[in-house]
Formats: structure tokens, C-alpha cells, sequence
């Protein structure tokens, strides 16, 4: 009878156990259920109609099925949607709010030919003739977003090419949305003096410090910075840190590039009387941390690039302009005498030591620019892009609603002015054998053929192969 009673508790045992284990199984489904409930209510995703028919959408006839045809504006109750050709946020689907506008943004290139598509959002590193949203409607909208160096995608820098985009952030200040300032906090990091050393103490460095120093790691651009810092050196003495004409190490920990903004190297090169900054491209307004860098640490900038820099200068007298034209000696020249002179050299930091930005078209630029950087109380200047964009398709329909004629936009065609890559001609020295010191000018001379082709192939108006393509480039 024991043994029975003990055989009759372990069945009763597993019984719950069993019974337990389904019960948890069942709340467990119902959380799931819940909370895929929740995550459609909270994440946006594509309206319903974009599963039912929107994967299904193919180019027929006058490029969309009789079904499809309902006006620009989508469907009743839809939200225009604005496709990124260039993957650059990664979103698969977001309904973005854009003050009293709202328009769906995704990466899903299968919506090219759904009625509600309005615009497509391209990033200029990642401009790809491979594969173009073509044949465009025409109500749709082509926007431009290339913060980044023009040698990344020189065809974008002609005018038969960016005259094809109705909207653009870019960093000249002609675009509709200029990204100029964009390595630049705000006045406060300019005029702090966190990182100031006094001119003294300068002076006593330069026993063991060069007066100059250079931290490049992106050797021989189409600036040829290399060439010309090279002959520098020949004239005046030039601390290097970086793998272009290396001649000083970094502490260990901090050779990575990630450690470019690390403290402890603002603090190695905020010691320096002069910093070379060289851009590795030259157009007007393309302006980067290379400048910025060290007017924030109170270090001299010697500047090379934006033809147009003392726009944006906080101060007439606050960088060493470079005038590419004179030879590398005579620059020498003038900062060895500004190393000597204390008097002399004081009046590049004036504005720094009295915290005065005395440039109101920059102080107008930092206080009025829609975004901000490494703000969290500032819109980043990517959603503020993309609401740029939302908005004016919205403006067309609204204006299509009232029997008006939609606006146009377009970009200027004097939108980027970068000239031909120099090279000079002083240049001596060992070469490394990957140089690409002498692809630069035959690139960019490449490149005006490639922007006249694509706008010939863009104005057909229907799908190309890269065959074709490269066919109507070498064509004369």
C-alpha cells in the first residue's frame, strides 16, 4: 500500500507539473500576442495596402497599374511616402512627424512605383548610376544629402548632375539646406580656453617642439597638401604625427583615429604654435574640423582649402591663410618671424584671449541653422533634411488640392564650386608606389564626362545598364 500511495503522488506530481508547464505556455503566448499588439501600435510600419499590392507594383504602360492610379497625394488617408535610395539611416519604415507634416520614410526601394511615393532621398558618398529610381515621375522629388569630401563623388560637382535634384544639404552654402558649420559645436566651443596654453609656456615647449605640427593619416589627395607640406619642411620644422610624412609618434594609446578627439590629444596639440590645416579638397564652403580643431585649442590654424575661408573666420585676424600660389619658403618665412615675435603672433589669439567672435555672418549661421551638432536639444541635420523634403511634398499637395500649379524646386548649377585638383609643381621626394597623388586631375577631368553622360541617360528618362552608361562617357 506504501509503495502504491508513493507510485500515486509521483503521477500526481508530474500531473501538475505537466499542467503547470501548459499554463505557462498559454500566459506566455498571450504576453507575445500583447506584445506584438503593443509594438504595432508603437513602431509605425507601412500601411496595409503596402503588403496587399505595394510588393507587387511593376512598370507597365505609363509605369503603374490602372489600380494604382490615384493622385500624387496616395490613397485617402496615407501619408506620402519618401524612399532612401542610399540606405543611409537604415530604417526599414518610420512615419517621421515634421511639425503639422507627416510623411513615411523607409529604405524599401520596392516602393518606387507606389502612388503614395512622393521623393527619394539620395546620400552623395553612396550616388550610384547602377541603379537609379528611373523613369521619374513627374511629381517626384530627387534630394540630395553630402556633407563629405568632394573626391568621394566628383560627377555630383558638375553642373548637368546636380541640377538633376530638387533639393540638397550639402556643406556649400547654396544648398537649400547648408551643412557648412557642421563641424562646429557652437560660438562657446570657439571661445573657451579649456585648452589654452599660455604664450610663455609655448615658448618653453619650443626646446623640445617643433613650431608647427601636422596629423595627417589620408595621404596625397586631390588638395596634393603632401607635396606642398613636404617642401615646408625643407624651409621650417614640422612636427608629424600622422602616417603622411611621419616624423614623430604618438603616446600608444592614442594612435587609433578614434582618438583623434580623445582630451589627452587636444592637449599634445595645444601646445603647438601653429597647426597645419589642410583640407584634402578645395571648394568654397568646404570647411572642416582641420579648421575648426585648432581655433577651439588656441593654436595658430595655418589654412589650406575653402578658397572663401575668411567668410567663416571668427576674426579677420584668427588663421594664417595659405596663398597656394607663393612658394612654400616664404610661408616659412612669416611663421618663423611669428614664432620670434610674441607681439605679432598674440594678434591671432586677440579674440581668443578676449572671447569675442567678431564674424556676425558666423555668429548668424551658428544661431539660426534649423540643427544642431552633438546637441540632444537640437534636431540632427539628417531629420532635418529629411523634414525639409516632407514638407515641400506637402506643399504641392496642398496646392494640387486648391487647382494650383505644384512649385519646383532645383538646385543651382554654380551650387559647388570646386575647381581642377592642382599639383604641384615643387613636389620632391620619395613617392610611396600607391600614391594616388596623379589620379586626382584626370579623375576630375573623367568626372565632367561622367556628369554629362548621366544627364543625358537621366533625361531619356528610362532604365540604363552601367554598359550604356560607360558607352555614352567615352563617346565624344
Amino acid at each position: 500500500m506504501a509503495r502504491l500511495s508513493i507510485v500515486s503522488l509521483r503521477k500526481l506530481f508530474v500531473f501538475f507539473l505537466c499542467l503547470s508547464a501548459v499554463l505557462f505556455l498559454l500566459i506566455t503566448l498571450q504576453v507575445v500576442v500583447e506584445l506584438g499588439q503593443f509594438e504595432r501600435t508603437v513602431h509605425i510600419l507601412p500601411p496595409r495596402d503596402l503588403h496587399e499590392s505595394g510588393w507587387r507594383h511593376r512598370l507597365h504602360g505609363s509605369g503603374l497599374l490602372a489600380s494604382e492610379r490615384t493622385s500624387p497625394g496616395g490613397p485617402e488617408g496615407q501619408y506620402p511616402y519618401i524612399v532612401w535610395w542610399s540606405p543611409l539611416t537604415g530604417e526599414i519604415g518610420r512615419l517621421g512627424e515634421c511639425g503639422t507634416n507627416k510623411c513615411f520614410f523607409t529604405i524599401n526601394r520596392t516602393l518606387y512605383s507606389h502612388p503614395s511615393t512622393q521623393a527619394f532621398l539620395f546620400y552623395g558618398t553612396d550616388f550610384n548610376i547602377e541603379s537609379l529610381p528611373l523613369p521619374r515621375r513627374a511629381h517626384h522629388q530627387w534630394a540630395l544629402f553630402h556633407e563629405e569630401s568632394p573626391k568621394n563623388n566628383y560627377k555630383l560637382f558638375h553642373e548637368p548632375v546636380i541640377t538633376l535634384f530638387n533639393h540638397t544639404a550639402t556643406f556649400s552654402q547654396h544648398s537649400q539646406l547648408p551643412l557648412t558649420s557642421q563641424y562646429l559645436e557652437n560660438l562657446e566651443v570657439l571661445t573657451s580656453q579649456t585648452y589654452l596654453v599660455p604664450l610663455n609656456q609655448k615658448n618653453k615647449l619650443r626646446k623640445t617642439l617643433a613650431p608647427v605640427v601636422y596629423v595627417q593619416s589620408d595621404c596625397d589627395p586631390p588638395s596634393d597638401r603632401d607635396a606642398y607640406v613636404r617642401e615646408l619642411m625643407k624651409h621650417i620644422k614640422v612636427d608629424s604625427y600622422g602616417q603622411c610624412l611621419h616624423n614623430k609618434d604618438l603616446p600608444s594609446h592614442l594612435r587609433d583615429s578614434i582618438a583623434m578627439e580623445e582630451q589627452a590629444f587636444y592637449q599634445i596639440l595645444a601646445q603647438y604654435k601653429f597647426i597645419l590645416a589642410f583640407e584634402n579638397a578645395i571648394c568654397d564652403d568646404y570647411i572642416t574640423e582641420k579648421l575648426w580643431r585648432p581655433l577651439k585649442l588656441g593654436v595658430v590654424p595655418v589654412y589650406y582649402g575653402a578658397p572663401n575661408v575668411r567668410q567663416w573666420l571668427p576674426s579677420n585676424s584668427s588663421a594664417v591663410v595659405v596663398v597656394p600660389d607663393e612658394p612654400p619658403e616664404q610661408l616659412a618665412l612669416y611663421l618663423k618671424r611669428l614664432d620670434e615675435d610674441d607681439g605679432e603672433y598674440a594678434t591671432y589669439l586677440e579674440w581668443k584671449l578676449k572671447r569675442e567672435v567678431s564674424n556676425l555672418e558666423l555668429v548668424k549661421e551658428l544661431k539660426e541653422r534649423p540643427w544642431g551638432v552633438q546637441d540632444l536639444t537640437q534636431e540632427n541635420y539628417i531629420d532635418v533634411f529629411e523634414c525639409m523634403v516632407c514638407s515641400r511634398v506637402w506643399e504641392n499637395i496642398d496646392r494640387q488640392k486648391k487647382g494650383l500649379v505644384p512649385k519646383t524646386w532645383q538646385a543651382e548649377g554654380n551650387h559647388l564650386k570646386c575647381p581642377l585638383p592642382r599639383v604641384f609643381d615643387f613636389a620632391s621626394g620619395p613617392r610611396n608606389r600607391t600614391s594616388l597623388r596623379g589620379i586626382w586631375t584626370a579623375s576630375y577631368e573623367q568626372s565632367k564626362k561622367e556628369a554629362r553622360a548621366l544627364r543625358h541617360l537621366a533625361e531619356r528618362n528610362k532604365n540604363f545598364t552601367v554598359e550604356q552608361y560607360w558607352k555614352e562617357v567615352f563617346t565624344d
